[in-house]
């Protein structure tokens, strides 16, 4: 049996609470150490740059400062783009960065919400586009069942995430130093692939590459994981301060990695897009499988269905 996206660690557990404050705290100063985080976004953007598409409605999950929805909004001038993340401070950041003539005619909207409970209608974007989002929802399995709610029959879910290697220096420099998670886990690639098809998403390609980050000292590292919000939100994390002494002992462990001077910050990026069910959503049924089955005469044109 395929295994849902659930079924992980208990100790990978994350608390919605710490991720929403995390981020509201990072907001004003995000976009100075976001270095990979636009990286990734950047190659997330050339990557739907290949595929033939005119969105009239894009949905952007997770999208932080506005950076991909700003990227959006001059490649699809008519399209009108809704800006969705879990952290309010994060859009206010997103808002004034975005021209005032785009918010007045309605180009560009903002909504402070959860990305596995969509506030929004049912088949209504013809583009979901989410950007390193993905590894901070307790659910992605949820998260993947609302995109196909929220996009039109045919509509397209691109998105970027972080995969089990990311940060593999700093997990096991923590390893050993005591019985709490210091660095949250990742979803393999092949699960979100099974968890995408389990959702009713078809023609899905899946794609990962390590992107490293070098650093002179480990504290900067932990520095930049601060400033852009991206704290240990586990449920099974530390409930108190880390002592020094462990701190020093992560040091010397980290310092095995160091090559030519630097110490490595391994990301695991996972890329995906897939395409939403061209048939309308009341001729589609699950197998007791899980997976969905569409009748092959909803697929056809109209004028094709009596020839």
């Amino acid at each position: 049996m395929t295994k849902s996206t659930t079924d992980r660690p208990s100790d990978w557990a994350l608390s919605k609470k710490r991720v929403r404050a995390a981020f509201n705290r990072a907001a004003a100063n995000y976009d100075r150490a976001a270095v990979v985080q636009r990286e990734i976004g950047k190659r997330l953007l050339e990557r739907l740059s290949l595929t033939r598409l005119t969105p009239k409605w894009i949905l952007d999950i997770g999208a932080g400062t506005g950076g991909i929805g700003y990227a959006l909004s001059r490649h699809y001038r008519q399209a009108r783009i809704i800006d969705l993340d879990i952290a309010e401070h994060m859009l206010d950041e997103a808002r004034r960065a975005t021209p005032y003539l785009a918010r007045w005619f309605g180009k560009r909207a903002f909504i402070c919400s959860d990305a596995e409970h969509l506030p929004l209608g049912t088949a209504r974007f013809d583009l979901v586009m989410s950007n390193l989002t993905l590894q901070w929802c307790a659910d992605p399995d949820r998260v993947f069942a609302e995109c196909q709610r929220v996009l039109r029959p045919g509509g397209l879910l691109m998105f970027s995430t972080l995969g089990p290697d990311t940060l593999k220096e700093l997990r096991a420099s923590w390893s050993g130093i005591d019985g709490y998670t210091h660095v949250h886990g990742f979803i393999d690639m092949h699960d979100l692939g099974d968890a995408l098809v389990r959702n009713g998403f078809s023609d899905t390609v899946m794609e990962r590459e390590d992107l490293t980050v070098t650093y002179h000292q480990v504290a900067d590292l932990m520095r930049d994981l601060k400033t852009i919000g991206a704290h240990n939100s586990a449920t099974a994390r530390p409930p108190g301060l880390t002592g020094k002494g462990h701190l020093r002992s992560v040091v010397a462990n980290y310092e095995r990695y160091r090559r030519d001077g630097f110490l490595p910050a391994t990301h695991e990026v996972i890329y995906g897009h897939c395409w939403a069910p061209a048939a309308p959503r009341s001729v589609q049924r699950r197998t007791p499988e899980g997976a969905i089955a569409v009748p092959i005469d909803s697929l056809r044109k109209p004028n094709e269905r009596n020839s």
